[in-house]
């Protein structure tokens, strides 16, 4: 499998970065699509006619099929061209969008969003790729900036532009949003991008591929349902945990001892590129999981509205942005290590800063929290990139970045269930733990107004004092999950050290400016 390096050269500068911004919309299509929908799903259960069981699969569907799809994207793009594969991507997520809009029963709103991960899988690996090639590298961290604004920004603004969607519109409206960017990117990369080499004597490992996804499909549904079924007291989440197991099994064994694999064995000898995608697990994990939580914390304990949960969520977005594009312009006249590790501890302090936070928190501090917590992963995100990439040969890298992405979403699915979990036991445990207190013998309850209103031998009183003592669990509850979050994130500071310091690229720019004054 190899993936052709585009000469920077062979591009003028207005093709290059037509072709970069075509790109970036497919990417934050694809990246905003898994979490713009959620603010939504509540307003799609009434017009689909559907319980709140069956909407989530509106949510499971489409990450099921990206996750599996996106492994094999480096395959795909060998064999057929990464121009093809790129716009019959771009159009054929950009089609399903619109027929999930046009959707009129829950099982057509799941077939759409199924064939929206399968098209839209292939994206981003493929958008970060085409970054490393098409740019010198001196210029990559600052490519790398540009792609990481997508990838991270996008997802974090899903729920801020889906609130407002659906609460100005309608929510069909949430995917008819992409339409109009979506023909941009088809039209500009077939009038600018120049299709790559492609080999079609490759041959494709079904084997290797249906183990692999499968697997991914099988952990995918586990992790989704396993709260609501109560985890492994469910046959269901039994079997598919087991199912799971021996397929990573199957694939393991066959990926070692096959001679063909659709995955190169090759990149895995490479330090940073192995370090990264642990990084990236667990920031992913993380992140996205700390994403998940904010919304329904500000909505139901908070007390604010969609729209204004979405505002709330900006300046997250708005920090990333910021230090992505300050970080692109220094990571490759420094030791990105150093900028990874302190992106780390800005954004460890903010979720430190989460846990001790109550509904009574004031907006000013929750927004300057989220940017800070921002920043942090903006610091991240930028140096890992260039890191993974600048050490790995060319050929490996449209399936390094199949695989990254890979790992970003299961990070992130396994982050979401994990912090659910946590959510509901918790919640259990400390009601239960406060209730014991919800007794005559306790004095508080008999005195003046609380004796009227929290009385627990009255239905009224035993109903208010319950709503106080869950509202309380809750946000104890949620306060566990954000330390969780901080102590796994920490974890990362070990996998940061492991890496080595690429190489400095020197920048011909400079030299040119140094030598003229000279």
């Amino acid at each position: 499998m190899t993936s052709a390096t585009e000469p920077t050269h062979s591009y003028d500068p207005l093709a290059l970065r037509i072709i970069t911004v075509c790109a970036m919309m497919g990417v934050m299509m694809q990246s905003m699509d898994s979490t713009i929908s959620n603010v939504a799903l509540p307003y799609m259960q009434g017009s689909l006619e559907a319980s709140r069981d069956q909407v989530t699969w509106v949510l499971t569907s489409y990450v099921v099929a990206a996750a599996i799809m996106t492994a094999p994207a480096g395959w795909l793009a060998a064999r057929f061209g990464r121009k093809n594969l790129l716009v019959v991507s771009l159009a054929g997520f950009t089609i399903s969008s619109m027929l999930c809009g046009a959707a009129q029963t829950l099982d057509e709103m799941i077939l759409f969003r199924v064939l929206q991960g399968v098209f839209g899988a292939a994206m981003a690996p493929l958008s970060q790729s085409m970054m490393v090639d098409l740019y010198p590298p001196h210029k990559r961290g600052q490519t790398m900036a540009v792609f990481s604004m997508g990838i991270m920004v996008a997802p974090i603004l899903g729920p801020t532009l889906g609130g407002y969607l659906t609460d100005a519109y309608s929510w069909r409206w949430v995917f008819y949003i992409n339409a109009p960017f979506g023909l941009a990117s088809v039209i500009g990369m077939l009038l600018f991008f120049r299709d790559s080499h492609h080999d079609k004597a490759l041959r494709f490992d079904w084997f290797g591929f249906s183990m692999l996804g499968i697997a991914i499909g099988t952990l995918q549904l586990m992790l989704d349902r396993g709260t609501t079924l109560d985890w492994f007291s469910s046959g269901e989440i039994v079997i598919e945990a087991l199912t799971a197991g021996l397929c990573v099994y199957l694939f393991v064994i066959h990926f070692f001892l096959s001679e063909r694999s659709f995955l190169p064995r090759g990149m895995f000898s490479d330090r940073n590129f192995v370090s990264s995608l642990v990084i990236l697990f667990v920031l992913s994990l993380c992140i996205f999981a700390g994403t998940a939580l904010l919304p329904p914390y500000l909505q139901n304990l908070g007390g604010y509205s969609v729209v204004q949960t979405g505002i709330l969520m900006a300046p997250r977005g708005i920090g990333s942005i910021i230090s992505m594009y300050w970080v692109g312009r220094v990571v490759m006249r420094t030791d990105p290590r150093h900028i990874m590790a302190a992106g780390l501890a800005i954004m460890l302090s903010a979720n430190w800063e989460m846990s001790r936070w109550t509904p009574e928190v004031s907006t000013a501090w929750l927004m300057a929290t989220t940017f800070v917590q921002g920043m942090g992963t903006g610091m991240m995100f930028v140096p890992m990139s260039v890191v993974s990439f600048t050490t790995l040969p060319a050929q490996f890298r449209t399936d390094a970045a199949a695989l990254t992405n890979l790992m970003r979403n299961l990070g992130s699915a396994i982050g979401i269930s994990i912090t659910s979990t946590i959510l509901v036991n918790s919640t259990q445990i400390v009601h239960a733990q406060l209730a014991e207190h919800a007794n005559p013998f306790n004095r508080g309850l008999t005195l003046n107004a609380p004796s009227m209103y929290w009385n627990p031998q009255l239905n009224f009183g035993a109903e208010q004092l319950n709503a106080i003592i869950n509202y309380n669990a809750q946000v104890i509850a949620y306060a566990n999950d954000f330390l969780f979050i901080f102590l796994t994130g920490s974890t990362a500071f070990i996998a940061i050290y492991l890496l080595r310091r690429p190489p400095a690229i020197p920048d011909p720019e400079l030299r040119t400016h140094a030598l003229a004054s000279e």
